[in-house]
């Protein structure tokens, strides 16, 4: 596999490579600007870019755009110091396969990699559960929900606890925890906070009928 490395720091191209480089056999490759990096995509034609949005001469972005106009099949990892949502829609959008902020672990960017060298997307798990939440619009998530669910997201919504929950619905602690897991998994969320941040958001959500369409275990 050939992956071509690109950002303008040499101490982060260096420990990218020898990242990488358990991906045997490797060739890595790699580029500074985005004028060297345009030059070596057009001659070695790399299975995979892992590329970073701010280099010297340009954005990033702008040139996973180029690439993809230039060749549709490119399979570009965008590898950022930005975990903003906003950022890694922009680069999906822009034709990435795959978006890790440099915050993640290091065994995200192998994955992503490996992902993107097969044609598959990744998107690094502190970012995909944002762009969950903002993808869907709240009444697709009412669609996904049980009434007693969404009575659950009512009340994480008014700032009480799980045990509260658990004593005013009369249930057991874990019966209110392992009911949040599944929202959760709903959701395409990871974190409590990413959960409870939505129930705050979308307050106005109400248990669908008893008996209508919506209606789910």
């Amino acid at each position: 596999m050939r992956i071509l490395i690109v950002d303008d720091h040499v101490i982060v191209r260096e420990g990218i490579g020898r990242l990488l480089a358990a991906l045997d056999p490797v060739e890595i490759v790699e580029a500074e600007t985005t004028h060297q990096a345009m030059a070596l995509f057009r001659r070695l034609k790399p299975d995979v870019v892992v590329l970073d949005i701010n280099l010297r001469d340009g954005s990033g972005l702008e040139l996973l755009r180029r690439m993809r106009q230039e060749d549709p099949r490119a399979r570009v990892v965008i590898f950022s110091m930005y975990s903003d949502v906003v950022y890694a829609t922009s680069a999906r959008r822009a034709g990435a396969l795959g978006y890790v902020s440099k915050s993640a672990s290091s065994d995200q960017l192998l994955l992503a990699v490996r992902r993107a060298a097969r044609g598959d997307t990744y998107v690094d798990t502190a970012i995909a559960g944002e762009i969950a939440l903002t993808a869907m619009s709240p009444a697709e998530h009412t669609n996904q929900l049980s009434n007693r669910e969404v009575e659950i997201l009512r009340m994480l919504a008014d700032g009480k606890s799980l045990s509260d929950i658990a004593d005013t619905l009369g249930v057991a602690y874990k019966t209110v925890a392992n009911t949040c897991t599944r929202i959760k998994e709903k959701l395409g969320v990871d974190r409590t906070a990413d959960l409870i941040r939505f129930a705050i958001e979308n307050r106005h959500l109400r248990a669908v009928p008893l008996g209508s369409a919506g209606e789910k275990s």
